[in-house]
């Protein structure tokens, strides 16, 4: 991952600073005939550009497009013309790929405009292109709550970059961007619920924790038929999680009494508990050490849960 920060962090000072203060506070439309056309060799430069000639972003993480709010932007485009550029990279001569500006190029290809201004800038490898895709994004697009997470996703699987270096690069902290990124565990029905606004980001995370997915469809209907607010889900969760706790307590199997248990059963319980490799070592005194495993900072964000949960619980 070392090869891409470096360009990483240019490019996106170029995406996400393009203009200057000044043009920030106070907007004027750019109009095409004010803007030269693209030499066919400069890079990190705002020039004019067919629109034919620009292909779409193969990174887009937004897969959703409110037809009113593209109506909207095209209307404002006939009005009082395109204030904010796209931003693309050269393929060849003049071929362009959009990497940021998806809605404002799709307006004015419907309205009918032939050139669109736009800032060039050099983006050498796939593994670039994708981060100031999705980085780019998730700071300046509206993406519902999946899209981010999947964008989320994408830039650790696809470009080495961890949970915490995410945060830093949108600005989130690493809390936000983790527990986005679980929204991705729920079930399919859940997230679509979630894109259509039909439940919140509260919502969906509160039933991330209850234990099956029969269960979480079963709230899913009370909170979209009832109204349901946040915080009313969120009690019911934590009473669920209560009164199985209060079961386990009052109806304890002896087969699953430490005293009961060999080394060996210990562990494979334990193991099932936690969900990872536990290794227990037990002295001849009865003292020992428990030694949970865990293979990605994933997987030990999700034993700090488990823990919390467990302690609250039992508090």
């Amino acid at each position: 991952m070392s090869n891409l920060k470096p360009g990483l962090g240019r490019g996106l000072e170029a995406l996400i600073n393009p203009v200057s203060k000044d043009k920030i506070d106070n907007p004027v439309a750019l109009s095409s005939r004010d803007i030269q056309k693209d030499d066919g060799v400069s890079n990190d430069v705002l020039a004019k550009i067919p629109l034919g000639q620009i292909s779409p972003n193969p990174y887009q993480p937004r897969t959703e497009f409110d037809p009113v709010a593209l109506d909207e932007l095209k209307k404002s485009i006939l009005e009082n013309g395109l204030i904010q550029p796209v931003t693309v990279r050269r393929v060849h001569k003049e071929k362009y790929e959009l990497i940021s500006g998806e809605r404002r190029l799709r307006a004015c290809k419907e309205i009918g405009l032939k050139d669109i201004p736009a800032y060039i800038i050099k983006v050498d490898t796939k593994e670039m292109m994708l981060a100031l895709s999705l980085i780019e994004n998730i700071q300046r697009e509206k993406l519902n709550a999946i899209e981010v997470a999947t964008a989320y996703k994408r830039l650790m699987d696809e470009c080495s970059l961890s949970q915490e270096e995410i945060a830093v690069r949108v600005g989130k902290d690493r809390t936000t961007v983790t527990n986005t990124i679980r929204l991705l565990k729920l079930p399919a029905k859940i997230q679509q619920s979630l894109i259509k606004n039909e439940i919140s980001s509260g919502h969906a995370r509160s039933l991330i924790n209850l234990p099956n997915e029969i269960m979480q469809l079963e709230l899913l209907e009370k909170i979209v038929k009832d109204g349901w607010s946040v915080r009313k889900v969120e009690d019911a969760v934590r009473s669920y999680i209560t009164a199985k706790n209060k079961e386990k307590k009052k109806n304890p199997a002896p087969q699953n009494s430490v005293n009961t248990l060999s080394q060996r059963d210990l562990e494979s319980k334990l193991q099932g508990i936690m969900g990872t490799k536990v290794i227990c070592k037990q002295k001849k005194n009865g003292a020992g050490e428990l030694i949970i495993e865990y293979y990605s900072l994933d997987e030990l964000e999700r034993l700090f849960e488990l823990f919390e949960i467990i302690g609250k619980n039992y508090n």
